[in-house]
Parts: C-alpha cells; sequence; structure tokens
C-alpha cells in the first residue's frame, strides 16, 4: 500500500461521508506512519475512487439507509476475512450485492456513486470497476486487434464492480442477453460483491435480462427501489 500524503477533506465533500463512519478530517490525515493504517488506506482509496467517478458525481454520498447497510456488510466481511487470513488491510473480496431500481432520474448512479466513496474513506480497499451496460457490451463486440474473452473477464473477475443502467435499451439481443448471463453467473457462483443499477421496473427484469440473469440477481442481490421523481428535468425546469 502505498503512502498517501493528507488530502482536504473539503475538497470534494467528503465530511459527510466521514461523520457518517463517526469519523472526521482530523482522522483522516492522520499520519502514523503505518501504509497499512486504516487512515492512509482511506486516504489512498478516496485517492482511486476520485478516479473513477465522473465529475458530476464527484460530491455524490448515499441517501438510501440499504445502500449503507450494504457498505457496512461489505466491511464487516473483509474484517472477518483479514483476520482469518491475518493479512495487513482489510479488502472487499466477496460479499452480498446490491440492484438499485427506479425509474429514470430519480438518482441510482448518485447513490451508487456515493457508495463508491463512501466506503472508501472506512479504511477498507476496495478495488472497483466501474461500467454501463452500454460501454460494456460495446468493449465486448468482436472486433479486430481486441481479444474480446480478456476484456470480459476484467469485469467478471473484478474484486466489486459496478454496471450502470443494466436493461436500458429496450428487448436483449442474444449477444446482450448472453453477456448478461455469463457476467452474473460468475459473479453468483463466486460470491463477489456486484453493484447494478436498473431503470427496469421489478416486475419487467425477467422480460429485459432473462430468467436465469433474474434469477440469480434475487438471490445475490438486496433490492432497493428508488421513487420519486426525475431530478434532471426539475433542476431544468
Amino acid at each position: 500500500m502505498q503512502w498517501t500524503p493528507p488530502i482536504d477533506p473539503a475538497q470534494d465533500d467528503l465530511e459527510p461521508l466521514l461523520a457518517s463512519q463517526g469519523r472526521t478530517a482530523d482522522w483522516l490525515n492522520t499520519d502514523d506512519g503505518d501504509p497499512y493504517g486504516p487512515s492512509n488506506v482511506a486516504r489512498w482509496s478516496s485517492h482511486q475512487v476520485a478516479k473513477q467517478i465522473p465529475l458530476r458525481y464527484r460530491a455524490a454520498h448515499p441517501q438510501e439507509p440499504e445502500v449503507r447497510t450494504w457498505i457496512a456488510d461489505l466491511i464487516d466481511r473483509a474484517a472477518a476475512e483479514q483476520t482469518r487470513r491475518k493479512a495487513p488491510v482489510a479488502s472487499v473480496t466477496a460479499g452480498p450485492s446490491l440492484l438499485l431500481l427506479g425509474p429514470t432520474g430519480v438518482g441510482k448512479t448518485y447513490e451508487a456513486y456515493g457508495a463508491m466513496r463512501e466506503l472508501a474513506v472506512t479504511g477498507t480497499v476496495a478495488r472497483w470497476v466501474v461500467v454501463t451496460a452500454a460501454d460494456l457490451y460495446a468493449q465486448l463486440q468482436p472486433r479486430h486487434g481486441i481479444d474480446s474473452e480478456a476484456e470480459f473477464q476484467r469485469y467478471a473477475k473484478a474484486p466489486i464492480l459496478l454496471v450502470d443502467d443494466l436493461g436500458a435499451g429496450g428487448k436483449i439481443s442474444e449477444f446482450t442477453e448472453s453477456i448478461n448471463f455469463r457476467l452474473v453467473n460468475h459473479r453468483y457462483e463466486n460470491e463477489l460483491p456486484t453493484l447494478i443499477t436498473s431503470n427496469v421496473l421489478p416486475k419487467d427484469l425477467a422480460a429485459r435480462l432473462g430468467d436465469r440473469v433474474t434469477s440469480r440477481l434475487a438471490e445475490m442481490c438486496r433490492r432497493v427501489v428508488i421513487t420519486g421523481q426525475d431530478r434532471r428535468r426539475a433542476m431544468a425546469a
């Protein structure tokens, strides 16, 4: 673990995230000389996560209690695994998944990036891979000079994966159904934490994602349905 210099918690609105964990800016910037210490891990993780979060969501923090419960469960499981393996740092390598459902614009993506940011300040290592479903399918299309299978494995084996907007775009094709099943099945079988957002209604999941995918998601994911108005249109008005 690389030592990370102090950071300004006000820069990306880290104070609410720290407060939710019962921690302060002083704790975040504590330097005890241990690169594996929780404070240094939190600074390092915050830097890494910030590189993956779009500018619009750089100050996101989760609002849904179920999202924070999911984060707490990942932390507990990482700590237990750290003790079992006598590892120098707690890392997210297995655990429950989370499915955020709701209509367009209610804040699912905001919650997802907020979860990434809050998990980062806990001092638990979470190595994320982040992708939208549309980009996932585009990147896995067979094309010259690209090893599509190696690219798929990067997502399938990610320690913790965020797939945004799964099921968007109407009826599934044979190609997208295959990708959905292989990805979800691998992560289901290996208990790899996955955070998925989708604007598909719960009753329509099977039609949009396929029965096999929906069945596995039902078992591996905690489901959170977010309701409300389209925030983007409300802001524009």
